[in-house]
Parts: structure tokens; sequence; C-alpha cells
């Protein structure tokens, strides 16, 4: 095994993290926490596989201006992670962390993708026209016409078949050049217009990024699999020129987090296989692993169990299999002390661990399990004497809690120990967000003592302190927003690293409901007696 500290001998300037899934919060959650504890150790900066542009809304909400919220989940972020609960977290320790610090001294947020998708790819129109209205140039009309019907470009068949393309059209011809004219009036106006210049930069390469992009699609082969890596390839040369500007803006404030898929990361070529062609092409890890050498560090991410996106347990021979071995924690450990082993069965749902990848990287993060409400639900059923009941139509449960889990010891069902919820309850208990896809909250008994202990007040002096707690947060013992005052505590969706905590309050709530059942028999016994 290895630490962070580890990681951070020779002072890299850019510590990349790679998952190897989308949609397996426990990466994220990890993330948020590596990245916080990196902000007191100097990096002040974060880079995440989404919209550049895009991600130029998110970080003004890290910076404190008067954007919702909602917004900057919604428009601040591409490919939908926006709607992730732990990227909602990211930009509000963010904001947290930036409040009333200098401006040099802040945390900023980048993306580092291209402004596009797989299969659909849009004109640079809005780019353009943002970045003309900066410079005070009257250019709408023009872009309008030259752009014609924006379905021409984000059609798929645009991206799959060439003559579909219009790419290399005279339109997207002169687009080009229009946007690298824009580029150099930018540079000419820099004196007069520092304010928003940056952002305005972001926009015009953007622009030039999605027209270069247009024009590989053009050019690409007919055949379906060469294109994909040659388009591929036409990302990741994006990607790792973002992140090389993200490094160049960020060089005097200290070192970046970079986190996307391990295979945007990695240091070796990607490679794909089809029809008995074997295809090649260099992500942005390549790239930028090239250029910075030392100065890009490398970890891979790996997961054992996966509840959220159905993955079991790995092979006890493959890669996985073995990191198991380290304990139910995440665990950094270095490459060097990894010997070969099998691959794990290829899953569409995620990118095993492989002996390329292994070889190539500086460490390997494996995160042995992800943590969903069945999962916490089983650590209380093995308490002792732990039944469980859950709300449906057939024992006359309201609809709005179908399907939430109450937990006793004993017979007596008039106050559970604990209880996973995965439902709002308008107008009563909607703080959490729990109306979210796939957030859950568990609640605990934890009485007054253990209430105090935590969160400095007794329950009776929940409300005076409400105002101080973000109950929609991640991964946080929180009073419960509803039942504080009854000595109640929660936590939304506890992630890996949480969990020796979960089980020590685990402990405390069934310890508690242990001795009411106990008491409640005696005075039962006392009463035939």
């Amino acid at each position: 095994m290895t630490s962070l500290d580890d990681l951070l001998a020779g002072s890299p300037t850019v510590l990349a993290i790679g998952e190897p899934t989308h949609g397996e919060s426990a990466f994220l959650q990890v993330r948020n926490e590596t990245f916080l504890t990196l902000a007191e150790r100097g990096y002040r900066s974060i880079a995440l596989e989404s919209d550049r542009a895009a991600g130029l809304l998110a970080d003004a909400f890290a910076q404190g201006a008067d954007v919702p919220l909602d917004t900057a989940l919604a428009e601040g972020f591409s490919h939908a992670f926006g709607t992730a609960p732990a990227n909602r977290d990211l930009l509000v320790r963010m904001r947290e962390w930036n409040a009333g610090r200098p401006v040099a001294d802040r945390l900023r947020f980048h993306g580092f993708d291209a402004p596009l998708e797989l299969e659909s790819v849009p004109s640079p129109r809005r780019h353009l026209v943002r970045v003309g209205d900066f410079l005070g140039l009257d250019l709408a009309a023009e872009i309008d016409d030259l752009v014609g019907d924006e379905t021409r470009w984000s059609d798929p068949a645009a991206v799959w078949e060439p003559g579909r393309s219009v790419g290399r059209s005279a339109d997207a011809q002169r687009l080009r050049v229009l946007a690298d004219d824009l580029l150099g009036e930018l540079y000419r106006q820099a004196p007069e217009r520092a304010t928003g210049w940056s952002a305005a930069f972001v926009q015009v390469t953007s622009a030039i990024a999605l027209l270069r992009y247009h024009s590989v699609a053009a050019a690409a082969p007919p055949s379906r699999a060469e294109r994909f890596a040659r388009l591929a390839g036409a990302r990741g040369a994006l990607m790792a020129e973002n992140l090389l500007a993200i490094r160049a803006a960020e060089a005097h404030r200290g070192p970046t987090l970079v986190f996307a898929h391990n295979s945007h990361l990695q240091r070796h070529p990607s490679t794909m296989t089809v029809d008995g062609t074997r295809l090649t092409w260099s992500g942005a890890g390549a790239i930028v692993g090239s250029l910075l050498g030392e100065r890009y560090r490398v970890v891979a991410g790996s997961i054992g169990v996966s509840p959220a996106l159905g993955i079991g347990e790995p092979a006890p021979a493959s890669y996985e299999g073995r990191l198991q071995r380290h304990g139910e924690l995440p665990v950094y450990v270095r490459t060097a002390d990894i010997p070969p082993a099998e691959g794990r069965e290829h899953d569409y749902r995620y990118a095993p661990l492989n002996q390329a990848t292994v070889a190539h990287v500086d460490a390997v993060l494996h995160v042995p399990t992800g943590v969903d409400a069945a999962m916490l639900a089983e650590r209380l059923l093995a308490l002792p004497g732990v039944e469980q009941v859950v709300a449906s139509e057939e024992i006359g449960s309201p609809e709005g809690a179908w399907g939430d889990r109450f937990f006793y010891v004993g017979t007596d069902r008039r106050q559970p120990f604990a209880t996973i919820v995965e439902h709002d309850v308008p107008g009563f208990d909607e703080e959490s967000r729990l109306d979210r896809p796939g957030v859950f909250r568990l609640n605990l008994d934890l009485g007054r003592a253990e209430f105090e202990r935590r969160f400095g007040f007794p329950p009776k002096d929940f409300e005076a302190h409400r105002g101080s707690f973000d109950f929609a947060r991640l991964d946080t013992v929180l009073p419960h927003p509803s039942y504080a005052l009854y000595g109640f505590g929660c936590v939304v969706m506890p992630g890996p690293l949480l969990l020796p905590e979960v089980d020590r309050l685990l402990a405390v709530a069934h310890g508690r409901a242990v001795d009411r059942h106990e008491r409640a028999a005696r005075r039962s016994a006392d009463g035939r007696g």
C-alpha cells in the first residue's frame, strides 16, 4: 500500500485520479475528500471530464458568484454529470472553502473536455457569438448565415458518414477563419478587456475545437471502426490541449487534481480490435504524460463490488480480487507492489484492470465496495436481534414510503433504532433532497449523549443551530432534519471512507435499542410476578 503523501513525492504539477466507470458514486465521494485534503497542501484547482466552456458557470458558483446552485449543476457540466449528488457537494464545498479568501488562494473548477458528445457534435455558433459580443463585434448574422441549420452539424450521421459532415465545407472553412480572427482580436484587445478575457478565451478555443473535430469527421475513413479511432484520437488531443491550457493558467497558483475515466488519463495508447484490425490512438493522458514527464502522476481507479451497477465480487485470481484482500476501505497501492494477475472478465459496465494499465500508472486506487441502501441494510441485519420491516402497500404504508426500511430489536415496533429512507416527505422532510436518483439516507437514534458529543449541543437546542447544516450533503453525519429534537442523526449516502464511523454509530443506536428491549422485558416479567 501507499499513501497520498507518497503520490505527491517529487511534487507533480498534475495528479490524475481515474475511475473505471461512470455511475459509481464512491469514486466521486473519495475524489471530493482527496481534493479538500490536497487543498490544505497547496492544490488550488480541479479539472473534470466535462465541457470546459460549460465549466465556467460551475466555477462562477464556486467563486461565490450570484449563480443558483441548480443552474450551476444543470448548465455547468456536460454529459449529465451535474446530476451526480457528489458533484453537487464538490461545488458547495469549494464555495465554502473560497468564502472570505483572496482570489489568488481560491479553489478553481475546470472542465477539460471538448463541448461535444460522441455521436452528436454541435456547431460553434453559441461560442462564436459570445466572443463576438464580448469584443463588441456584431457578428451574429454572419455566424448564423455560415452555420445555417444546426441539425446538419449535430446529426449523428454527420459523425459516422463522411459525406454527411459539413466539417470541410466552404462554410466551415470560413467559420474556422472567423474563429481564428476572433482569437487574434481577443489578444489585441486584451489590455482593454482584462476582465472576462479568460472566459472569452475558453469560448473561442471551444469553437475552434468543434470546428477541428468536424473537420476530422469529414476526412476520417469510411469504416465505422477506423472512424471511431480517428475521432477518439481527435477528442483526446482536444482534451490534452485543454489540460495543458489549464495548467498554464494555474501554474502560478499550485498543482491541479484531474479526475476522469481511466481511459482518458492512462499514459499508454488506447487500443481496440475490430474485424481483425488493431486500432490505436492516444488519449489525453498519453499526450500530456509525454509532454509533462514526471510532473504528471497517474492513479487508476479500480472497483471490487458496485451494488449500484450490479457488479459482484471479482474472481480471487484477478487484479481486483487480489486488491480486495487489502480490506474494506479504499486504498492506494503502488503498482510496483501489484504482481501479475488474471484479467477480470470484461464488462460493458466498467473497464477492469489489465496488465497494460497496471504497467503504465503510478498507483491504483482500489475501492472494495460501493455503498447502497441494501448493503447498509445487510450490516444492520447482522447485528444481534435485529429485524427489518419494509414499508409496502401490503402492510398499509403510505405510497410515498414504499421501499423504506425500518429496523427494530425485539417485537416492539413503536420506535425503530434505525431507518433507511429513499423518499422525501413533502412539506415535512425535504431538506435532504431524497428526490435525487439513487439518493438514500440512513437515520440513527443516537441518544442525547452521543448527539451532544457529535454536534456540540443537546438535541433540545437543534433549532437554534439548524441553519448551520447542509442536510443534502453526502458522507456527513448530521442531525436529522425532522427528528433531531429526539436525538436522531443521519447520513445521506455514506461512502466507503465513512463506513468505520457508520459502524460505530450503528453500534451506539443498536445498543440503545437493546437496552430499551431488555428494560421492557424486565418490566413485563416484574408485572407477571
